[in-house]
């Protein structure tokens, strides 16, 4: 029999995507539940070619499901995945809740798959969307000459902060074209035709938490030798986050062998062609609905020694959040994770 599964979240951007992308994957499913608050009770939405009503994240039994998808902000998480936890299923959180829990892993399948099984509370955790396409890229490099230090600026798009966001962005640009004001509500500044160095709150020392975020999990799930520096920026695009990433190492790597490692490394795609009658590099928009992480413009730093510079882009609502936790749904299934044993 297959894995029972509960998608907790299932009315919003991600969890929409985590629906689809379980309806195409080939984990051996025997039931799938769409949850969601109390307001969207009876909502239908799908699963590939089949509806689904929503039940009621309150009074939903947990001991009837194997695995749990979380994508229902953090305030949800905080509350309801240790008690999922306790009802016999694996919780795999989307949140920024559990990420720097000793406790939970914090999983990108590509990088530290053998840390999958490590769930001591219940609990994976999935990383924030920008790190996650960040040490897709980095991993091969790192295991090839060892990293030493990135500098990565981001440009990531509205979707990362919901649908509020990307109505925000409609409504701004519709306004711009019709001379009607549009008072940023979301954002800090106007989003539409513009760009804001400001992603979450800010911290001690000047940096917001998501440029926190992406220092802290890159150690977490990669080498905590690595040092990271980051800025983060909000773009006026509906999907698709890209970075710009310098890459120091310990050890000497040419662009071109980082470029055939990169080929043959697993979750990425290599689109680099540096020619002004036919360039090949990838943008956000054409990556929307791609599994892939795309990376494009690799070269070497001529100012620094045994440097790189390339462009990182990525699907941020599929590898940034939906496609990175079935795959570590899919980890858990390929290591014979049992099914619940409080099932009644």
């Amino acid at each position: 029999m297959g894995y029972r599964i509960a998608v907790v979240g299932a009315t919003g951007n991600v969890g929409t995507e985590m629906l689809a992308i379980l309806s195409e994957s080939d984990l051996d499913i025997e039931i799938v539940h769409a949850l969601a608050s109390r307001k969207s009770k009876g909502r239908i939405v799908s699963f590939g070619d089949d509806d689904l009503k929503c039940e009621d994240l309150d009074m939903f039994d947990f001991t009837t499901v194997d695995i749990a998808l979380m994508s229902a902000g953090g305030d949800v998480s905080k509350k309801w995945s240790p008690k999922i936890a306790a009802a016999g299923a694996i919780v795999i959180d989307n949140s920024s809740t559990w990420r720097m829990d000793p406790d939970v892993p914090l999983i990108v399948p590509e990088v530290n798959a053998d840390e999958v099984m490590n769930f001591k509370k219940g609990i994976i955790a999935n990383p924030n969307c920008s790190t996650i396409q960040m040490v897709v890229a980095l991993k091969p490099l790192h295991d090839r000459a060892t990293i030493k230090r990135v500098v990565v600026s981001t440009y990531q798009s509205v979707s990362g902060g919901g649908k509020k966001n990307m109505d925000e962005l409609w409504l701004q640009t519709k306004g711009i074209y019709s001379n009607d004001h549009f008072q940023p509500i979301n954002f800090t500044k106007q989003i539409a035709f513009n760009v804001i160095p400001h992603i979450d709150v800010f911290m001690d020392g000047g940096d917001t938490k998501e440029e926190w975020k992406m220092k802290a999990e890159t150690k977490k799930i990669l080498d905590p030798k690595i040092k990271v520096t980051a800025t983060c920026v909000r773009v006026p695009t509906f999907v698709g986050h890209a970075e710009s990433l310098n890459i120091e190492f310990e050890n000497e790597i040419s662009a071109d062998e980082a470029r055939a490692l990169l080929r043959e490394s697993p979750g990425l795609m290599v689109v680099d062609r540096a020619d002004n009658d036919d360039p090949a590099y990838v943008t956000p928009v054409e990556c929307v609905g791609e599994y892939a992480t795309f990376v494009s413009r690799i070269r070497e730093d001529s100012t620094q020694d045994n440097t790189l510079n390339l462009w990182c882009v990525s699907d941020n609502l599929r590898k940034g959040a939906a496609l990175n936790s079935v795959q570590i749904a899919e980890l858990l299934a390929n290591r014979k994770l049992p099914r619940n044993a409080q099932s009644k």
